[in-house]
């Protein structure tokens, strides 16, 4: 039975949530599944990915094969690492402990970008408020000048037409 990693839409309409799951490759996209591995949410920024590791991990070496986009997200939460290191300790090319160095010292990496992106975020979105409320004061200066404008015409008419009146 050839099996995927791939995922399985759920949500609403424009506003799609998928479930990663390990299915039967000849099962429809959202039918039956035989492992739920996690959960991919597009929606926010980033995007928020929950993952079983050693889950994936187990149906990659039992010869699953993911969906490309699967792949990606397998790949960014490190299964894909993972896996290739599993099968260095396997081939005898270093020890389980050294793998695990190297898998905590890239997910270590990892973590820091991922801080990093949404640190930038954050402050570009508080800069974008800060602007919008600099705006909105001009604005709002803008528009209590006009009226004391405006008086200073209507008073300048008035008497306009009250000399007018005289002369007549």
């Amino acid at each position: 039975m050839p099996v995927k990693i791939r995922l399985q839409r759920h949500g609403k309409k424009g506003k799609p949530y998928y479930w990663i799951v390990a299915a039967d490759a000849r099962s429809k996209r959202d039918g039956k599944y035989l492992e739920k591995l996690g959960a991919y949410n597009p929606n926010t920024n980033p995007a928020t990915i929950e993952l079983d590791v050693d889950g994936a991990v187990t149906w990659l070496q039992n010869g699953a094969q993911p969906t490309d986009t699967a792949r990606g997200i397998l790949s960014y939460k490190g299964v894909m690492l993972k896996n290739h290191l599993a099968g260095g300790v396997k081939k005898g090319a270093f020890t389980e402990e050294e793998a695990e160095k190297k898998f905590a010292a890239w997910l270590e990496d990892k973590t820091s970008l991922v801080n990093t992106k949404k640190d930038g975020l954050a402050k570009a979105e508080a800069d974008a408020k800060a602007k919008a409320l600099e705006a909105e004061k001009a604005v709002n200066d803008a528009r209590i000048a006009v009226p004391v404008v405006e008086e200073e015409v209507t008073e300048e008419a008035i008497e306009v037409t009250e000399e007018s009146n005289e002369e007549e």
